[in-house]
C-alpha cells in the first residue's frame, strides 16, 4: 500500500477491553472490595469464565490483581525497585535486569536524519493485537522506531504520531508484519532475545530512556531516581517530560516510573493501561 493510506482497516478485539473495564471498576470501588461475581457480571461473563480469563491474562487471580493496584503495593514496589537499582549500580553493573531478559540497544538517529525529517528512510508499519489492546508498530532497517497503544477511535491519531516523528519517511503499511512483530515483542516464552530500537531524541532524552531500561520488571522507580540515573538529579520535571516523549512503549518501560508518593501519574497511552501493564508484570514476577 502507499505511504499515505490508512493503516487501520479492521477492528481488533481481545481480552484487554474487558480487563480495562474491570480495572476501572476496581479503581473506583476498591474500598468495597468487589467480589468475583460482580466483576464477572460487569464484563458479561460467568464467574468461572471470568476467573479463568483474568488469571490467564494477568498471571494473577482477580483478588491478587486488586492488591497489585493498591497504593501500598505501589510504594513497596517503588522501594524495592530503587534498592535493586542502587545495589546493581554499586556493584558496577549496567543494570539489574531487562524486560523478559531482553537485551535492548538504543540507536539514536543522527543529526542529519533528524534535520532531514526522515527523508529517504523506509519504515514498515502496521496495526496488531497486544495483551494491552490495539498497538501500532513501526520498524526501520536499524530497529523498532515506534510502538504505541490505542483504542478504537484513536487509530488515525496513532498513525499520525508515527508520521509526525518521521514526516518525510516512506511508510509501507503491513499488518501481517506488525502481527508477527507484536507476537515476538509480547511473548513470555522466549528469553534472551535482543532488540534494536531506532530512536530520535535529545541527548538528555536518550539518557533518560537508557535509565528506564535499568528498571527491572516487577519493580518501579520514581521520577527523581530516573533523573539521578540520567545525570541530573535536580531535573525531575524535565525527566518527566522526557519519559512522556518516549515513542516506544513497553520495550522502553516508561510505565515503571511513578511519583514518589506511589501514585502512578500520567501515562501517554492512558492511566488504566499503565496500571494494567504494571499489575500484569507484577503477577508474572511474583508467579
Amino acid at each position: 500500500m502507499g505511504a499515505r493510506e490508512n493503516p487501520c482497516q479492521f477492528q481488533i478485539v481481545n481480552h484487554y477491553e474487558r480487563i480495562a473495564t474491570a480495572i476501572r471498576h476496581l479503581d473506583e470501588h476498591r474500598g468495597e472490595q468487589p467480589d468475583l461475581a460482580s466483576l464477572a457480571a460487569l464484563v458479561g461473563l460467568s464467574p468461572s469464565h471470568f476467573h479463568r480469563m483474568f488469571s490467564t491474562w494477568a498471571g494473577a487471580t482477580p483478588k491478587d490483581f486488586l492488591q497489585c493496584l493498591t497504593l501500598r503495593h505501589a510504594k513497596d514496589l517503588l522501594k524495592r525497585g530503587e534498592s535493586v537499582l542502587d545495589a546493581s549500580l554499586e556493584a558496577g553493573l549496567s543494570g539489574p535486569g531487562r524486560l523478559h531478559d531482553l537485551c535492548v540497544t538504543l540507536e539514536a538517529a543522527t543529526p542529519g536524519e533528524i534535520k532531514s525529517r526522515g527523508e529517504g528512510l523506509a519504515i514498515r508499519a502496521g496495526v496488531a493485537r497486544s495483551p494491552f489492546g490495539n498497538c501500532l508498530l513501526g520498524e526501520t532497517p536499524r530497529g523498532i522506531c515506534h510502538l504505541s497503544f490505542f483504542d478504537g477511535p484513536e487509530r488515525a491519531n496513532a498513525a499520525d504520531e508515527l508520521r509526525h516523528d518521521w514526516p518525510l519517511a516512506e511508510i509501507s503499511w503491513d499488518d501481517s508484519f506488525a502481527e508477527s512483530l507484536a507476537e515476538r515483542v509480547f511473548s513470555q516464552s522466549t528469553p534472551g532475545r535482543s532488540w534494536n530500537l531506532h530512536v530520535k531524541g535529545t541527548a538528555f532524552q536518550l539518557r533518560v530512556w537508557r535509565a528506564l531500561l535499568e528498571i527491572p520488571p516487577g519493580t518501579l522507580a520514581s521520577y527523581g531516581r530516573i533523573a539521578a540515573l540520567a545525570g541530573n538529579p535536580n531535573a525531575s520535571r524535565a525527566t518527566g517530560s522526557a519519559v512522556g516523549s518516549n515513542a516506544i512503549s513497553f520495550l522502553i518501560p516508561c510505565h515503571r516510573v511513578i511519583r514518589e508518593t506511589g501514585i502512578s501519574g500520567h501515562y501517554r497511552w492512558g492511566a488504566v493501561r499503565k496500571r494494567a501493564i504494571l499489575a500484569w508484570e507484577a503477577g508474572r514476577v511474583s508467579g
